[in-house]
């Protein structure tokens, strides 16, 4: 009877054994994922997201100041304020701002500000110029007695706060210029040209880059407020754009 007992809790020992092998043997390690069921599919491990590029609106004079006023507030504290319009050279330009370069107190009493836009990032056909403005608080007890507000190609000086002065008229915008003969500075249109047929370098922004049928293109950059022409073998612009 005992020999029978033992030979039976060895039986089950055994048994119980090679069940726990066998349990053991078809677990994954406890350091790997179980394996997908049958029509799952694997997921990726995780993977440490891709660092994205912080790319900031760049900030540029815009084409033109137009006009700059001055005024002050008339309840106390009393702030002064300047004011300013303006023009882009193409659509897509946003958030004008002025921003002062003058440090302290400078040598003629006058504060000098840059006439700022976020600038688009993509070059653009000629399609007349935008207006644009912004406002810019000068703080009380200032020691300023005018302001100088700069743009791109041009400037407006009030001399006294309050004040108010402009600029003058724009130059051409191109919007319509492709097509029509360009006259170089001191040159003049072909012969049986009408002056409504032609445009002039005079009539058009400083920042120019003309490209002629001889010409290369230079450097590859970008600035929102050069206005580039290609001429054509026969004299006439074929395209203008704001690059």
């Amino acid at each position: 009877m005992m020999k029978s007992i033992s030979a039976a809790a060895l039986l089950s020992v055994f048994l119980g054994v090679s069940a726990l092998a066998q349990t053991n043997a078809s677990a994954p390690p406890r350091d790997q994922p179980a394996p997908p069921a049958a029509g799952e599919e694997m997921a990726p491990p995780d993977q440490a997201p891709e660092p994205q590029e912080d790319v900031s609106p760049s900030l540029m004079p815009v084409l033109w100041v137009s006009s700059v006023e001055t005024m002050s507030t008339t309840h106390g504290p009393q702030l002064d304020i300047v004011r300013a319009r303006g023009f882009t050279s193409t659509e897509g330009w946003q958030k004008g701002e002025l921003v002062p370069i003058t440090k302290g107190t400078s040598s003629d009493g006058m504060l000098d500000l840059v006439f700022v836009a976020q600038a688009p990032s993509s070059a653009s056909t000629t399609t007349g110029f935008p207006g644009i403005e912004a406002v810019f608080t000068i703080e009380p007890g200032h020691p300023y007695k005018g302001v100088r507000v700069h743009s791109a190609t041009n400037r407006v000086v009030v001399k006294a706060i309050p004040g108010y002065a402009e600029g003058p008229p724009p130059p051409d915008d191109c919007s319509k210029c492709v097509g029509k003969y360009f006259v170089a500075k001191g040159g003049t249109p072909p012969s049986g040209v009408s002056a409504a047929d032609s445009i002039r370098e005079e009539s058009l922004p400083k920042m120019l880059h003309v490209i002629r049928e001889s010409d290369g293109v230079g450097k590859i950059d970008s600035d929102p407020n050069r206005l580039t022409l290609i001429i054509g073998e026969d004299g006439r612009i074929v395209i203008a754009v704001w690059d």
